[in-house]
């Protein structure tokens, strides 16, 4: 019966350790988010003043990001973080970093070369995350300063004068940082086993310092190619021909960086990757400094292929739940020339992008308040898009990527968008 007890006993051991170790490991806290005992307010107001630092270029990838290829096969990394902060019930703040890399990869293989996209190893995040940490401990010494203007300084103490001594008499071969009294009696290899551990992080300081001034070097050598542009905004459609009815071949990034191949007042020719090619419209990439014209661009922006014919507030014209019954922004639109052939799908998100992105300030100002916005295409091939107020200020504030925005919206009917996984028609 003893044994028994005792078997119990340890199990009951083994079962705590167990627990313990468990949720020990649940609660280290993730080197991409941290709590802060600020309100959301606070954190969103240092999260501005450190926004220079939530994007660059890197001057390594080394220590930064993490691939399945070799780092040394990638060049001219650039990074883009966003810091997004949440309320917790308990009244503190939790503030997450989400962190992409994108790098130029060359390959043996030309065509398989192009800008990728890494993996982040972790540091990044964990610096920003410091950099915030201070930015919070400034701006709460700078209040604490504010709230007692009038405190006096206390006067620095009187410096304190040395006491002479006797002066000791020099000791030849003695090893800096070691007494007499510590050396004069060890046998020679000790002596000998002294000195190079006093030299050793001498060395190793020097040694340090020669990466910094390489690496100092480096960057200051490091060009920037001159025949890139650079997108100005996420989203960007790069076209397959220099046709805006053509079919996009991806749609670009935020800074995504290619190779100018040519261009002309509407249309930019770039290499995608490799053999690769690509058009983009002109006024969505930055011009490289030496294109002339390129500081004072013309207007580039091609035909636009459809145009609003009508606006009103009216009730909601479908039966989508979000918006049943309520006002909402009617929009008409209309192809501009009938007799051109399909725009596609692509073609007709991006201009919704683009006219939602206009219509949401006239929203805010809107009086009485409208619920959402209703997109109607007036033709055989057109279908109808609604989205609620609420969901394009997430949108506009950068809350909702362009998918996620999708995602949110009402499609009628979803076949003619071919979105999947979207609100439809019921």
């Amino acid at each position: 019966m003893s044994c028994w007890r005792q078997l119990t006993l340890d199990l009951w051991v083994w079962a705590y350790i167990l627990f313990l170790w468990v949720t020990g490991g649940a609660a280290q806290a993730s080197p991409r988010e941290r709590v802060f005992q600020q309100p959301k307010a606070a954190i969103q107001r240092a999260i501005h003043e450190i926004q220079p630092s939530l994007s660059g270029r890197l001057p390594t990838l080394e220590g930064f990001a993490t691939s399945d290829q070799a780092l040394g096969h990638y060049q001219h990394g650039y990074y883009q973080a966003t810091l997004q902060a949440t309320s917790t019930t308990s009244g503190e703040t939790l503030v997450r970093v989400q962190v992409k890399i994108t790098a130029w990869y060359t390959d043996s293989v030309p065509s398989r070369s192009g800008y990728q996209t890494l993996t982040s190893n972790g540091r990044l995040e964990s610096d920003l995350l410091d950099q915030l940490e201070d930015q919070l401990s400034k701006a709460s010494h700078a209040r604490q300063d504010v709230a007692d203007p009038k405190a006096e300084k206390q006067p620095n103490p009187a410096p304190v004068q040395p006491v002479p001594s006797a002066p000791l008499p020099q000791v030849q071969n003695n090893p800096p940082g070691f007494s007499t009294s510590l050396t004069e009696g060890l046998p020679a290899e000790e002596q000998a086993a002294l000195r190079a551990a006093r030299r050793k992080p001498a060395e190793q300081e020097l040694q340090l310092e020669a990466e910094a001034k390489e690496l100092s070097e480096l960057l200051k050598n490091q060009s920037r190619p001159e025949n890139l542009v650079a997108v100005k905004k996420g989203g960007t459609p790069v076209f397959a021909a220099p046709d805006p009815s053509a079919k996009p071949l991806f749609y670009a990034s935020a800074h995504d960086e290619f190779e100018m191949l040519n261009f002309d007042v509407a249309w930019v020719h770039v290499r995608v990757s490799g053999l690769s090619r690509g058009w983009i419209w002109r006024d969505s990439v930055e011009m490289p400094e030496n294109v002339p014209g390129s500081d004072q661009p013309e207007s580039t922006t091609p035909p636009p292929l459809f145009h609003v014919t009508r606006e009103e507030n009216a009730p909601f014209p479908g039966d989508w739940e979000p918006l049943r019954g309520k006002t909402v922004k009617i929009i008409s639109v209309q192809k501009i020339d009938e007799s051109a052939k399909d725009s596609g799908r692509e073609i007709k998100l991006e201009f919704v992008k683009s006219l939602l992105d206009e219509t949401y300030p006239r929203l805010a100002k809107a009086s009485p308040e409208v619920e959402g916005v209703v997109l109607i295409f007036d033709a055989a091939d057109g279908g109808m898009i609604a989205v609620t107020t609420a969901t394009l200020k997430r949108w506009e504030t950068g809350d909702l990527s362009d998918s996620d925005l999708w995602h949110q919206c009402f499609f009628d009917p979803p076949e003619i968008f071919e979105v999947s996984g979207s609100s439809v028609s019921q």
